[in-house]
């Protein structure tokens, strides 16, 4: 909240003050919006996963799968998931007919996770059905200001490089 200065208190440091008052008070109006988009953004993923009959890690595994087969070390680390978690969570799937493994190519003793056609479908359809539910709300910008929230998002999001 910017309050306004004392009267005879203006000046260089009076201004500073102002200046560092707006400061905080854009970034918590820009921690309330990411907040509230995170709010938003989750309600849908929860939905759009409750409605397909998975869990959002479930969801998560999908959409991380997509493009591409991993170890299943490395998936438990993008999902912040223990070895033994991972591989319940992965013994149901490949039950649904989602997932496959399979020894991997480089290296023998891991085991790679990967889609199964099914799960590629399934993958395919939610991916389409979380666009056209977040759409009202994208929609809201121009072409233009999406690939340049789509930039800054992606900027924030990726690992920092200390030099």
């Amino acid at each position: 909240m910017v309050t306004s200065q004392p009267a005879g208190q203006a000046g260089a440091a009076g201004d500073a003050g102002a200046a560092g008052q707006d400061d905080a008070a854009g970034r918590d109006g820009l921690v309330d919006a990411l907040a509230q988009a995170a709010f938003m953004t989750m309600a849908v993923l929860t939905r759009v996963a409750a409605d397909n009959e998975l869990s959002l890690t479930q969801l998560r595994v999908l959409a991380i799968l997509r493009d591409r087969r991993l170890r299943m070390t490395a998936l438990a680390g993008y999902l912040g998931l223990e070895k033994s978690t991972m591989t319940g969570l992965v013994d149901r799937a490949e039950r649904r007919g989602l997932l496959q493994r399979a020894p991997s190519v480089s290296d023998g003793r891991a085991v790679d996770v990967f889609l199964s056609p099914a799960g590629a479908e399934l993958a395919g359809r939610l991916s389409a059905d979380i666009a056209r539910t977040l759409s009202p709300t994208t929609s809201r910008l121009a072409p233009g200001q999406q690939r340049q929230l789509q930039a800054l998002l992606e900027q924030m999001l990726s690992p920092r490089r200390d030099g």
